[in-house]
């Protein structure tokens, strides 16, 4: 099973999601910006294994629209790269974030459930 584009728009919706609660912390925001994301275009699909189970890694471009307030940004070609993991009864997908060493090595990853794919 090849993870169609729904599925990399949902994981990547979550990859930012993730981020942001990062950044957001860090900058003490009280509310969150609205995300949109748009126009996503997969350039490269690459097989891989994580865990001993199939999974992608997936690179391309989207356009994002910030609500800031009463503005909307929109911000174009934006690359992105995730990682998608297929579960073992090959009925769900999970995000995969790699955590690295000082080194740029992968130790471990992070995953997330992708729901309502």
């Amino acid at each position: 099973m090849v993870p169609n584009e729904r599925l990399v728009q949902k994981a990547l919706a979550v990859q930012l999601s993730q981020l942001q609660q990062q950044i957001s912390q860090k900058l003490h925001l009280s509310t969150p910006l609205k995300l949109e994301i748009d126009r996503l275009r997969i350039q490269e699909q690459q097989q891989l294994k994580i865990g001993n189970l199939p999974a992608y890694r997936i690179i391309g471009t989207y356009d994002r629209t910030l609500q800031i307030s009463q503005r909307r940004l929109t911000q174009e070609n934006n690359p992105f790269e995730v990682y998608l993991q297929l579960q073992k009864e090959g009925k769900t997908w999970r995000l995969a974030i790699p955590q690295t060493t000082d080194e740029d090595k992968i130790q471990s990853w992070r995953t997330y459930l992708i729901d309502g794919w």
